[in-house]
């Protein structure tokens, strides 16, 4: 069963080598041909060397192909793979910073906020041309998986003007049923219905969660057939972990009656109550790990796991390659939809799909993510019906930003992006009309490179600042480090504790969102 997968931002350090190693598990897959493609030929052929010694050392007929020509790694591959961050760190790092400037002081700033929308204007250009590249070069019907953020509108704008099937891939769900599984597994052993050498797994409790990327909420969650959902607040604020790490999903759960699957950082910055007064902010987050809220806190772990890798990566060279097993697939769902699709066994998942009637109380043409299955036949959403009334206030309000942000990047159209930014629920809460538009034109000429389809309108843009300056009317902003920024550590710093350098550098998913939290 001979099948082609293009990766496309294979210097991903984390995504690529767990998504190979994850295919590879299955075994009518070992004979796959992986085409690895990155704009860094230093990074990709870093991560393809350690792909290629790992292959060799489990004797499994795969073959690693690299190349920084795009269109060549795409031409006939029967599955496209997105993992790239459009910018790099260097843009990333204007996401957080400028909009700080303005008092919006962001954990993540990915997938909605001002960061999450200027994010949407660099990354969705080049995913079109991805799509276009797929549509003339790939095998016909080849299927689009994008990890690459902003989920939501990047899914959106590839299925709307990209002409190409994309599904979204997240793991914010997998990372939340563990929670829940760990609460009820502390109350089923304080019951007596659970001996205490006993563990639940996340499958043994059975969810749906619906709703929008990043704000999902669990809308079921049952063990043992008993209805779980209104016991979860009781169990998230007496939990002796969660209770600490994650006050603003408890609070949320409290005012709504539904649990999050998005981390304490990441619902933030979603929503207009917990991050709008900086002196606030403090009594929401929770600092022993940077996804429980820290201010520009993934922005941090990248920085430094980018910068251990390149200057440990003579070591990972000389370790043991890892035994590649069925018991060692992550929970990323890439690989088990490969799987279901190329040999027919069922796998249920959590997927990024265009709502087409799924959650009836969300617009017809976003993007939503719902239990689906999959099988040879295709991937198959089922109805969930009406999100509860306040999960669905909150998703609309976001749905909507997201809709502007992802017609604005497609358009390269300045009204529609400021707009976008104006209505964001983090954003309108903390910046007045005039404060939004000065920033708009900030990012606008900090990422010019990365922002072709904005190339006419920054200078107008320079041109409003330098306008501003010399009219004295420019707004006010200030110098700040926000209100729970930590030191990002050099690598000697990071030496101290090298082997949670080392595996924060190799993670797919830096929260770490495992069964105990930690």
């Amino acid at each position: 069963m001979t099948i082609k997968i293009a990766m496309i931002g294979a210097g991903s350090i984390g995504f690529t080598r767990t998504l190979v190693r994850d295919i590879l598990a299955v075994p009518e897959l070992a004979d796959t041909t992986f085409a690895l493609t990155d704009i860094s030929e230093h990074n990709l052929e870093m991560v393809a060397e350690l792909c290629r010694r790992e292959i060799t050392a489990n004797n499994l007929p795969a073959r690693i192909e690299t190349t920084t020509d795009r269109r060549a790694a795409i031409a006939d591959s029967d599955y496209v793979l997105s993992t790239i961050r459009q910018g790099g760190l260097e843009a990333f790092q204007t996401d957080i910073e400028i909009p700080l400037k303005y008092g919006i002081d962001q954990c993540v700033g990915d997938t909605l906020c001002a960061g999450g929308i200027m994010y949407a204007q660099r990354t969705i250009p080049a995913l079109l041309d991805f799509c276009r590249d797929i549509r003339e070069l790939a095998k016909p019907d080849a299927l689009f998986l994008n990890y690459s953020n902003p989920m939501a509108m990047n899914t959106w704008a590839c299925n709307k003007y990209g002409g190409v099937k994309t599904i979204g891939l997240c793991h914010g769900v997998q990372g939340a049923h563990w929670q829940i599984a760990s609460c009820i597994e502390r109350w089923a052993r304080r019951e007596g219905l659970l001996a205490e050498n006993e563990s639940l797994h996340r499958r043994d409790v059975d969810v749906i969660a619906a709703g929008i990327n990043h704000q999902t909420w669990f809308v079921k969650a049952e063990w043992r057939g008993i209805d779980m959902l209104p016991k979860l607040l009781e169990l998230f604020e007496e939990h002796p972990y969660y209770a600490q790490t994650e006050k603003v999903r408890i609070d949320v759960l409290r005012r709504f009656g539904y649990y999050s699957t998005e981390s304490n950082g990441h619902l933030s910055e979603y929503l207009p109550w917990y991050r709008k007064r900086v002196e606030e902010i403090p009594q929401w987050i929770d600092l022993s790990n940077w996804i429980n809220g820290e201010t520009g806190g993934y922005l941090r772990v990248c920085t430094e796991g980018r910068n251990w890798f390149e200057t440990d990566y003579p070591n990972w060279l000389t370790e043991e390659p890892v035994v590649i097993s069925p018991a060692k697939r992550s929970e990323e769902h890439g690989s088990y939809i490969i799987e279901a699709l190329e040999t027919g066994r069922i796998y249920r998942g959590h997927f990024n799909v265009v709502n087409q009637n799924q959650i009836t109380n969300l617009p017809n043409g976003c993007v939503i993510e719902i239990p689906g299955y999959v099988d040879r036949t295709g991937i198959h959403m089922p109805v969930v019906g009406d999100l509860p009334l306040a999960c669905a206030a909150t998703c609309s309000a976001s749905v909507r930003v997201q809709e502007m942000g992802m017609e604005a990047a497609v358009h390269g159209d300045v009204m529609l992006l400021k707009q976008a930014l104006l209505h964001d629920p983090l954003v309108g809460a903390v910046c007045n009309p005039e404060e939004v538009w000065q920033m708009a034109d900030e990012m606008l000429v900090a990422q010019a490179r990365w922002l072709p389809q904005y190339a006419s309108a920054i200078p107008q843009a320079q041109a409003r600042l330098e306008q501003a300056e010399k009219n004295g009317t420019r707004v006010h902003t200030v110098q700040t480090e926000g209100a729970a920024r930590l030191h990002t550590k050099s690598v000697e710093e990071m030496l101290k504790t090298a082997e949670e350098s080392r595996a924060n550098a190799g993670a797919a998913d830096k929260g770490k969102m495992t069964k105990t939290g930690v």
